[in-house]
Formats: C-alpha cells, structure tokens, sequence
C-alpha cells in the first residue's frame, strides 16, 4: 500500500529545474536511500515532503493521518531546557493525554451519578492507553535510545542552550526516534554520530516497522540500513529496488543507455531540422518539410545528461624525513585546566598515517586544535619538527565574513598572486565550475563548501595534514577522489573520522581517543 504519491512535481532552483514531471510511490514500510550528486535536489526533494518548501507544479500526497518526523538540523528549538525535557517531547501526545486523566480525577472529586460513572470510565480507558503506550516506563524507553546514540554521555541535565551542532543534532535524531512516527525523514543522520553510535543507529532502523527516507552519503550505512534506493538523475525521480550496491550497478548501466538514446535523438533532431531548412523554401518539397516539422514539434525531447563536475584532489608536499615529526609527551588536552582525556604520549614520524576515533565529544577536535597550537594544553606538550609545514581543515566550515561573497572571490582573497584565470581552473579541478564559482559561498551546498576549503588547503605545500571530519557533506564521488589523494599523499596524515571505511583505506595506526 502507498504511503505516498508524487505526480508530476516540477521544481526551480536559483533558476535550474531541480525535477521536471517527476513521479515517485513510496510504499509503507519501504526503507529509501535518497542519493544523487551534490546540487541535484536531495534536501530541496526532503523539504517539499516535510512542507518546509511548497513545489511549483505537481503533487505530494500522503495517506490520510500519517504521522511524519523530519531532521531538520537547522530548525529553531527551544534551549532554555534540559536535555531530558526535550527529549519527553517526543512523548508530548502522551503527557496531554496523562493531564487529560487528572483532570477527570479531580472533576471526580465532586462529580456524582452519571456523571461520575462517565469519568471513571473515560479515565480507566485513558489509563489503559498510557500502560499500553509505555507512558509508565517513559525514562527508560529515553535513555535506551539517548544513550544508543551518545547522547546519555552529555548528561541529560544539560541545558540545550549549552550544546555544540553536532551534540545537538544527535539529541534531536534520538527524539525523532523516540516519537516513533509511521514515516521519517532523515538528512544526513550519521554525519555527527561515532563509529559504535552509527552500528547502533543501523541496528534501530533496520529493525523499525515504519518507513524512512534517509539521505546519507555514507555508502555502507546506505548497504545497511535500505532496502530501497531512490536517485535523483535528469529532474527525474528514479526508484530501484535493493541497497546501495545493488542500485550502483544499475544505475551506472541506465546511465549508459540514458546517454546512448540522448545522443541518438539529438543526431535524428539535427537531421530533421537539416532537412526542414532545405526543403522548406521549395515548392515541390514544402509539404514535406512541414509534415517533417509537425514530426519534430511532437518529440518528447530528452533532457540533456546531467554533467558530473568530478573532483580531483592534491595536496603538494614539502619533503620532510624524520623519525620524529611531533613528539607529544604527556599532553593534556581541555579546558579550564580540566582535561578531557588521559595524558598523551606519542611520537610521529614523517610518514605516519594515524586515524583518531573516539565517541562524539570525547575530545578528537580538541586534540587537533592543541596540537596545532589553536588551544593551550593542560598539562605536557607537543613539540613538532622545526621543518613541519602543516595543513589544517577543520570540521565546522566557516568561511567568516566571507560567507556572502563568491567562491573566485574567497579565493582571491586568500591567494591574491594568482590570477582570476588561474583561481577559476583551480576552482574548476574541484567540482566548482561555471556558475558555482560565482554563486555565494553561503549558497552552495554543503559538499561544495568543502570542497572550497579543500582547494584553498591544496594550494599550500605541507609535510602534515590534520583533517576533521573531512567527509562530512561530501558525494560519493568526491570522496572517492579525496581518499585516492590522501593515499598518494608522502606526508603525514592525522585524521578524525567517524566513517571507518574511508579512515582504514588511508591509516595504518589507530589512536583510541578514551
């Protein structure tokens, strides 16, 4: 049974055509992967489901009294409360329903007859409800999910005013879950969850009755967790049946045959519009070449393939040989002179690949920026080679008071010896080609801003790259052509991921931060 139809949705987007007659069912209880390149409509697609965008033509139709959730990691809440008090908002149905009953209780107090039987009846049926539904256990049925996700490690005392983005973004996703509705939309779930907390969140959702669209460019969690997948290609919206792996295969035969038959009709176009030209102004051949043309205005012309901007990836070296690169000796990292991990001892040669892990907020960030010097140890030091040249991408993308203004202009400024030309092939090698490079930096999606910051990285030569979290936001694509650069790449690497698969392809230490 269909728990939703779409019917010929058409959508602009800064002038581009995002979908054009698209038409999708969704099953209930189908588990969907939402992929697609950076820019193709993914979120745009998520926000016409959730009502956060109205589309310009079509139709979005749900099953009547479906209940919806939607992570929106940039929706406005309520922070003047307690980690634990947002959370039992997931249950607020529950809690009207539980002051509904006390209310009876009270009107019972005076209540008589009739009208007391009434209460007394409408009231054990409440109460039955509220056992059925759990509310009586509601603390527990939290924490099992809050701490399944990291959450509990946070202190459920906290005020939310208090938390990081990510930290947020996590309490948020476990009341989602928490409120158990018939149809989820998740946008990028994993990309603030750690290794143990993304296998927790595949187990939930594998096991969850309801229906999900989830979008995530995390491929094995993708493998994992759908059943499902659903690309969107050309303004269209495809759907494939099998996980990741199996839709990867699929896809990249219709994409061949896509191309073979846009190229067919083109070549049949031109030939008849040829033919048109040269015959139209002859007598004995004009009615030929009006019938040709009345041909022509019925074909259902093909959208052009969609271009795929790749990334190419490379970060200069500035050659270093050394047995020690940085020679950390009990370092203390935190804040306030508390530490938030044990003292550090560690030595780093010039080739060293070493991946940090560690749950979310234990301190893998923290740890960068100490050794980069951003942050004062606690205790101990860190003491880098006279000759190390370091490379910094940070997590949190920040482009300052340089938001508004272009991806040429951005670089400019931080590269003024180079030429517009010169920036706009630089910028080009990336991803960000034509008008991506004029569009402003706050504009352009997330996996574009990145790969921004990753232009600006490469063209500084450095013996160390400290990388966190460096995947976030990226397509498969571009990730793909991050992790081949980062193999090829003779310095050091120190890498904070919470996506095993693309830090084992490049680390061969792990330090366990704990």
């Amino acid at each position: 049974m269909s728990i939703l139809e779409i019917k010929n949705l058409s959508h602009l987007f800064d002038h581009k055509p995002l979908f054009e007659d698209a038409s999708l069912a969704v099953n209930n209880g189908e588990h969907v992967g939402v992929v697609g390149l950076n820019g193709a409509g993914k979120s745009t697609f998520v926000n016409i489901l959730a009502g956060k965008l109205i589309q310009d033509s079509g139709e979005v139709k749900w099953n009547n009294n479906i209940r919806k959730g939607y992570l929106d990691q940039h929706a406005q809440i309520e922070k003047d409360q307690t980690i634990m008090k947002y959370l039992q908002g997931g249950f607020s149905h529950l809690f009207e329903k539980n002051a509904q009953m006390e209310k009876m209780y009270m009107q019972m107090e005076t209540a008589s007859g009739n009208e007391l039987e009434r209460l007394i009846s409408k009231s054990s049926a409440i109460m039955d409800y509220l056992t059925n539904e759990g509310f009586y256990d509601i603390e527990p049925q939290i924490k099992k999910v809050a701490n399944g996700l990291g959450v509990g490690s946070l202190g459920y005392d906290k005020m939310m005013s208090n938390l990081s983005g990510g930290q947020r973004a996590k309490v948020m996703l476990a009341k989602l879950l928490l409120e158990n509705p018939d149809m989820m939309l998740l946008d990028e779930p994993t990309n603030f969850l750690d290794i143990e907390h993304v296998e927790w969140l595949v187990e939930f959702l594998s096991g969850y009755q309801g229906t999900f669209l989830v979008i995530s460019h995390d491929t094995d969690f993708l493998d994992k967790v759908c059943k499902v997948i659903i690309s969107i290609e050309n303004g269209q919206i495809k759907k494939y049946f099998g996980n990741y792996s199996s839709f990867k295969e699929q896809a990249e035969q219709n994409a061949k045959q896509y191309e073979h038959s846009y190229i067919r009709q083109q070549a049949e176009i031109e030939k008849m519009k040829d033919y048109i030209a040269r015959n139209s102004a002859r007598a004995a051949t004009a009615g030929m070449a009006n019938s040709r043309k009345k041909m022509l205005d019925k074909i259902d012309v093909m959208r052009k393939p969609t271009t795929i901007f790749d990334a190419k990836f490379s970060f200069p070296y500035a050659p270093l040989h050394t047995k020690e690169l940085i020679n950390i000796k009990n370092l203390e990292i935190g804040y306030d002179g508390v530490p938030l991990l044990p003292p550090i001892n560690m030595i780093l040669n010039s080739n060293a690949k070493i991946w940090i892990r560690g749950t979310n907020g234990i301190g893998k960030t923290s740890l960068i920026k100490t050794l980069i010097g951003v942050l004062g140890a606690v205790g101990g030091e860190a003491v880098w080679h006279k000759a190390a040249v370091l490379g910094y991408l940070e997590q949190d993308i920040d482009f300052g008071k340089m938001s508004h203004t272009h991806a040429a202009a951005y670089m400019a400024d931080r590269f003024p010896r180079l030429g517009s030309k010169d920036l706009r092939s630089i910028l080009a090698g990336v991803g960000i080609k034509n008008d991506l490079a004029l569009k402003p930096v706050s504009d352009l999606s997330g996996g574009e801003q990145v790969r921004v910051r990753l232009c600006a990285l490469m063209q500084k030569q450095s013996n160390v790259l400290l990388l966190d979290e460096p995947t976030n936001h990226l397509d498969i694509r571009a990730k793909d052509a991050l992790k081949e650069a980062l193999v090829s790449y003779q310095g050091a690497i120190i890498l904070v991921s919470h996506e095993r698969d693309f830090a084992e392809g490049i680390c061969s230490e792990v330090f366990d931060a704990r």
